[in-house]
């Protein structure tokens, strides 16, 4: 029997009241993460072992799961840093002005010599759905975090070393920072990474592989939230369990839904606003980034999440 208290809401708005968020001046979101070129490719459906398809469309995106969540954050109106690795290539120059473009604090970005900048290969599907494969090149070289005041949240995941994303952590909790984990893709994590998370954002399938709630929180995570896809998200907090449906859209394309939510959901607690108005925008965030192709070209501002809550409502 699960130790959690359940209520599952029917519409997002049911259980919320949003409330006015009280932000602080100082505060950022530091984004510890992968830089990567999306390499995207259109097809009917994906691909049999051994079949070869006709593709419909392809593009080059910037992404990487760190870049994205990073731009998301700021969209969504969060000072953001941005820590990670680029090769000397012109895909790291690339990435770097489009980083640069977006407003994100770039001094913590390490320039890899030996290394080329990462690559993406994605297919995407005629429902929107999307497989990936990720050759990590200079990500492997990202630095860790370490100018983090109090009031910063820092956001991760694992496409870079998990040292990196372990000292970064440390650096927060002893700032007094809060941390955020999207653990993707998937992996084993210690004892020692799980009670430096704050909040930890699996999806479904992550979940499964980490063993479920119950032995996350055991081993300290203090909240998790599982995204299921277009079926919203479970929050698990304080020995509540709660579903959050996800807004009702048109997808075209589910890649940078995910790290739409993490970026979204960091910048709003940065924000000030408590844990279920952040998934709130969080959600919307993640439904909007489905309706338009690509990564990062897909991650809403803040005024289309506020005006989809508002249309919502």
């Amino acid at each position: 029997m699960s130790p959690y208290r359940t209520h599952w809401s029917s519409r997002p708005t049911v259980e919320l009241t949003l409330v006015a968020a009280v932000p602080n001046p100082q505060a950022s979101v530091v984004v510890v993460g992968s830089a990567n070129v999306d390499l995207v490719a259109a097809t009917p459906r994906h691909p049999l072992p051994g079949e070869t398809l006709i593709g419909t469309d392809f593009h080059e995106y910037p992404g990487g799961k760190g870049l994205n969540q990073a731009v998301a954050a700021a969209r969504a109106g969060a000072r953001t840093a941005f820590i990670c690795a680029v090769g000397d290539d012109d895909a790291g120059r690339f990435l770097h002005s489009i980083a640069s473009g977006e407003g994100l604090d770039l001094s913590g970005v390490h320039i890899a010599q030996n290394e080329p900048t990462g690559r993406a290969l994605i297919l995407v599907d005629d429902l929107g759905e999307n497989s990936i494969i990720v050759v990590p090149g200079s990500n492997a070289a990202c630095p860790p975090a370490t100018n983090i005041g109090p009031s910063d949240v820092v956001l991760a995941q694992l496409e870079v070393p998990i040292s990196a994303v372990a000292v970064s952590f440390i650096a927060a909790r002893e700032a007094g920072a809060m941390t955020i984990l999207n653990p993707a893709p998937a992996a084993e994590l210690s004892a020692e990474l799980l009670s430096l998370c704050d909040i930890l954002i699996p999806n479904e399938h992550e979940i499964e592989l980490l063993g479920g709630v119950s032995k996350l929180q055991e081993a300290g995570v203090k909240t998790v939230i599982v995204t299921r896809g277009a079926a919203g998200i479970d929050i698990y907090h304080e020995g509540i369990g709660q579903r959050l449906p996800s807004f009702h859209v048109t997808p075209v394309d589910t890649t940078g839904a995910g790290d739409a939510f993490c970026g979204s959901l960091a910048a709003s607690l940065t924000a000030g606003h408590e844990l279920n108005d952040a998934c709130l925008r969080a959600l919307a965030g993640g439904a909007l980034a489905t309706t338009t192709h690509g990564a990062v070209p897909s991650l809403p501002f803040q005024d289309e999440i506020e005006s989809l809550i508002a249309a919502s409502s």
